[in-house]
């Protein structure tokens, strides 16, 4: 992987334009950071092959598609073991409604972002999968009640 303080002001232009509009054209992409369209091509072919373009997707609506509702989830498990946390990650991984797994530092082993229609849904997907993944003494659930911000560009730092 290129390494991030390697990347010049034009490489550090297309992250940012990339995070803003994956679908643009190489051409429009070219003129905004002011670089000839072979040149603006290679480089967005090296940001791909570096891994630090991992790959571009299509940002749906998580309303819209009948998810409203986020529940951040802490989950304590039985044990710490190497075995214990690859069981939970394997089964976890298994739940579609499961969006973001993070093992954690602190009270927690892990804390998970669950998308779901409502409290009724989240009781379902509680009683029917979390509580039964490998190796879990404790689940403590917190429903978000409004998303205050939700980013999804990452903070691209200029040169100095």
């Amino acid at each position: 992987m290129k390494d991030f303080t390697d990347l010049d002001r034009s490489d550090r232009a297309i992250l940012h334009e990339l995070q803003l509009d994956g679908r643009l054209t190489n051409a429009a992409l070219a003129e905004r950071i002011n670089l000839s369209e072979s040149a603006c091509l290679r480089r967005v072919r090296q940001l791909e092959q570096s891994g630090l373009i991992r790959g571009y997707v299509g940002l749906v609506d998580q309303s819209s598609v009948g998810y409203p509702d986020n529940v951040y989830v802490q989950v304590t498990l039985t044990g710490q073991q190497q075995d214990d946390l690859a069981a939970f990650e394997a089964a976890v991984k298994e739940i579609p409604e499961v969006m973001e797994c993070y093992l954690m530092s602190g009270e927690a082993d892990y804390i998970l972002r669950v998308i779901v229609a409502d409290a009724r849904d989240y009781e379902r997907i509680h009683a029917g999968s979390l509580t039964r993944l490998p190796n879990v003494s404790r689940v403590h659930s917190s429903f978000a009640l409004r998303t205050v911000i939700k980013k999804t560009e990452l903070p691209i730092r200029p040169l100095t």
